[in-house]
């Protein structure tokens, strides 16, 4: 008969998967809770001690790793010599391992889990067994997770359980291992801060540190205030994105993801107050970067209104006295270096999204203008600057903004005009010095329509739609310069 060794954190499904087993001919081995579970539903099991001839010591710590398990995993079949020596050391070929780990993760999420309950969630044997079952996947099966419990027994039934499908169950081994590994090293490294809460009051979270480098928002320098939410975190990596897009004296105010307030200027002060003109509204309460020294004069200025965070590459100790009148404030200090060899992760059910950051970088000349009209320079530093800005607005994202800041912001709609219109009417002024900004191309001529009843007279978008002439005829209709780059910003 063949064996299989089953021992399992999470007992889903395995009752049903071991009777589908016997009924393969298999012959099972477990351990500890996972052999109760198949006792008590009258699955044929045997313990692991009965393959090893060796009781189970240090409460359970040393059951596996013998070489009666270790060497029935191991063993290359295809060399006579493995088969040899397994027989003259009287050990049996072991065909399957099914194995998922101690619950660590689970166990460390709770805010009062001691080291000492760490410890002990610290698998060993399985890791093992489920490394040594993927190295010889070629001859032993590994299933790591319930949800192949079917496919295999599928397989096993209709006698497809060929080597593509044991290398596609190995790869999920090392994926296991390799999570839980960096779960460990993640907590021991005391780089995981649990938070209040997540977005909600009802869900929890904590903040994980993948790096100390000044640079980034987890290795900022927190020199005041209470402690940073979830919220503030998201918020405020956004803020430090954008603002470090910026060489000249920069301000960005950002609000639920999306900026809601960007100004430049010749100084930091000034650049502030043309990101706080840009919407003297949505900024109480929101996230404020700057990057340039805060000194006393800004400070006075940051204090007349609520913020939530405040983040720059230096505060003045006159600056810190200010602000520090504020008990809650945050004050983050941040190198502005931009990394662009930094990467993107998104979480997703089951797995993670992982991406490039769009740090790609346009000047003037790698433009083109479209329309019979050209843009005036007015325009130009206008469609720039907005171009840098509309990056950091959710799709579909259309912007409005002048040569020194935005003057209205339309994110996150279904439609691109849903945008446009939003945009428009938030705007704190619509002039011939104004320009319209998208992170994606017009699929129709509505937009610029829309633009060219609002006054406006300079467009910048990517272009690449198969409906481009149509827009570039309306916008040539109504006097308007078109620019498009050849690059959109989508951001979701």
């Amino acid at each position: 008969m063949k064996k299989a060794i089953l021992s399992v954190s999470n007992k889903a499904g395995i009752v049903t998967f071991a009777q589908s087993l016997i009924e393969q001919d298999y012959e099972l081995y477990s351990t500890g809770g996972t052999m109760r579970e198949l006792a008590n539903a009258g699955i044929p099991v045997k313990s692991i001690s009965e393959l090893t001839q060796f009781e189970e010591i240090m409460d359970g710590r040393v059951k596996t790793l013998h070489p009666s398990v270790h060497g029935g995993i191991l063993a290359d079949r295809d060399k006579p010599e493995h088969l040899e020596q397994l027989q003259a050391q009287g050990i049996d070929l072991i065909d399957m391992v099914v194995v998922n780990l101690y619950p660590f993760k689970e166990t460390v999420a709770n805010p009062n889990v001691t080291e000492e309950d760490a410890i002990e969630n610290i698998d060993i044997g399985g890791p093992t067994m489920l490394r040594a079952a993927a190295k010889n996947f070629k001859h032993v099966i590994t299933v790591v997770h319930p949800a192949d419990y079917n496919d295999v027994i599928d397989k096993l039934k209709n006698d497809t359980l060929d080597e593509t499908y044991r290398k596609s169950l190995m790869i999920k081994v090392f994926e296991h291992t390799n999570a839980y590994d960096a779960a460990i090293v993640d907590y021991f490294k005391d780089n995981k801060e649990h938070l209040r809460y997540g977005e909600n009051p009802q869900q929890s979270a904590y903040f994980v540190r993948t790096s100390d480098a000044k640079h980034t928002l987890a290795g900022a320098k927190q020199l005041h205030g209470k402690q940073i939410s979830y919220n503030n975190i998201k918020d405020a990596d956004a803020a430090l994105a954008l603002v470090k897009q910026f060489e000249q004296p920069a301000a960005v105010a950002v609000k639920h993801m999306n900026p809601c307030g960007v100004g430049v200027a010749e100084t930091i002060d000034e650049a502030y107050k043309n990101a706080f003109d840009a919407d003297n509204q949505s900024i109480f309460g929101g996230i404020v970067a700057l990057n340039r020294t805060v000194d006393e004069s800004l400070a006075e200025v940051l204090h007349s209104i609520f913020l939530e965070v405040v983040i720059a590459p230096k505060f003045t100790q006159e600056a810190l006295d200010v602000l520090g009148k504020k008990k809650n404030i945050r004050l983050l200090e941040i190198d502005m270096t931009i990394d662009n060899s930094e990467q993107e992760l998104v979480s997703v059910s089951g797995g993670y999204l992982v991406q490039d950051k769009d740090n790609v970088k346009l000047n003037r000349e790698d433009m083109t203008v479209v329309t019979e009209v050209e843009p005036t320079e007015a325009q130009w530093d206008a469609m720039l600057l907005g171009w840098k800005v509309v990056a950091s607005v959710k799709s579909n994202a259309v912007i409005l903004s002048n040569a020194k800041q935005t003057v209205g912001i339309g994110a996150g709609q279904m439609n691109r005009v849903g945008s446009a219109q939003i945009a428009i009417e938030r705007a704190i002024e619509i002039s011939d010095n104004v320009a319209m900004v998208s992170d994606g191309f017009f699929p129709m001529d509505d937009t610029v329509e829309l633009a060219a009843k609002s006054g406006i007279k300079a467009i910048i978008q990517p272009g690449g739609s198969i409906k481009d002439q149509a827009s570039i005829d309306m916008a040539n209709k109504h006097g308007i310069a078109m620019v498009t780059t050849g690059v959109r910003h989508f951001k979701h």
